[in-house]
C-alpha cells in the first residue's frame, strides 16, 4: 500500500512538471504523456475499486464501531471526488496530443493541481486513520485473500512488468526490499524498473531534472 501511494504522489509531481514544461507543439511528447497518463490513472481505479470492494467492506465488518464507519465512509467518499478529476485529466492529455491548444493546458494544468491536492490529502488521511484499521483488525492472511481477490485480481498477466516497473522506479534500494513476493519478484522488479526508467525520460524529457527525482 505504502509503495503505491509513494508512485501515486510522485507521478502526479511529475504530471504537472510536464504539463507546463513540454512545449504545445511537441505532439510526440504529448502522446508519450496520454498514455502514461492511462497506466497512472488506471492503476488508481483499480486501486480504489479494491479498496471499495474488498478492503473496506472487511474492515467495517471486522471494527465494528462508529468512528471506523465514518473513516471507512469517508474513504468511499473521497474517491468519488477523485474519479472525475482523473477522467478529466485523461479527456485533457487525449486532447492536446491532437490539437495544439494553450486553452486546453491550461485546463489540463488546473485539474491535475486540484487532483494533486485531494489525493494528497486522501492518501494521507487513508495512511493515519484506515492503515491504522488494518493493522488493528486484519491478519496477514486477510490481507493475503484480500490482493488475491480484490487488488491482483484486477491485473493480467500482461499488466504485471509495467505495473511492477512503475512500483520500483526511483525507489531506494530499502524501500525496494519492502517488496513482498522474495528475493526472485524483486531482481526481476529492478530490471523492469531500469527499463521503466528508460521510458520516463522520453516521456517526461521537457521536465527539469531536479523535479524527476
Amino acid at each position: 500500500m505504502y509503495l503505491m501511494h509513494h508512485a501515486f504522489r510522485r507521478d502526479l509531481g511529475l504530471f504537472a512538471a510536464a504539463t507546463a514544461a513540454t512545449p504545445i507543439e511537441d505532439r510526440e511528447c504529448w502522446t508519450r504523456l496520454s498514455r502514461r497518463w492511462r497506466l497512472f490513472s488506471s492503476t488508481l481505479h483499480k486501486h480504489h475499486q479494491g479498496e471499495d470492494a474488498g478492503l473496506w467492506p472487511l474492515l467495517l465488518e471486522r471494527a465494528r464501531s462508529g468512528e471506523a464507519a465514518a473513516v471507512l465512509a469517508a474513504m468511499s467518499a473521497e474517491h468519488q471526488h477523485i474519479d472525475p478529476l482523473l477522467h478529466a485529466c485523461g479527456s485533457g492529455f487525449t486532447v492536446i496530443a491532437h490539437t495544439s491548444d494553450a486553452q486546453v493546458r491550461s485546463d489540463l494544468a488546473g485539474h491535475i493541481a486540484e487532483l494533486r491536492d485531494l489525493l494528497q490529502a486522501h492518501l494521507a488521511h487513508e495512511e493515519r486513520d484506515a492503515m491504522a484499521l488494518v493493522q488493528g483488525h486484519l491478519t496477514q492472511h486477510d490481507w493475503a485473500r484480500l490482493d488475491k481477490e480484490h487488488f491482483g485480481a484486477q491485473y493480467s498477466p500482461r499488466d504485471i512488468p509495467s505495473v511492477l516497473g512503475w512500483i520500483l522506479h526511483g525507489l531506494p534500494p530499502h524501500a525496494v526490499r519492502l517488496l513482498p513476493g522474495g528475493p526472485v519478484l524483486r531482481a526481476a522488479g529492478k530490471l523492469l524498473a531500469r527499463r521503466f526508467a528508460r521510458a520516463e525520460r522520453r516521456t517526461f524529457r521537457h521536465v527539469p531534472r531536479a523535479d524527476r527525482s
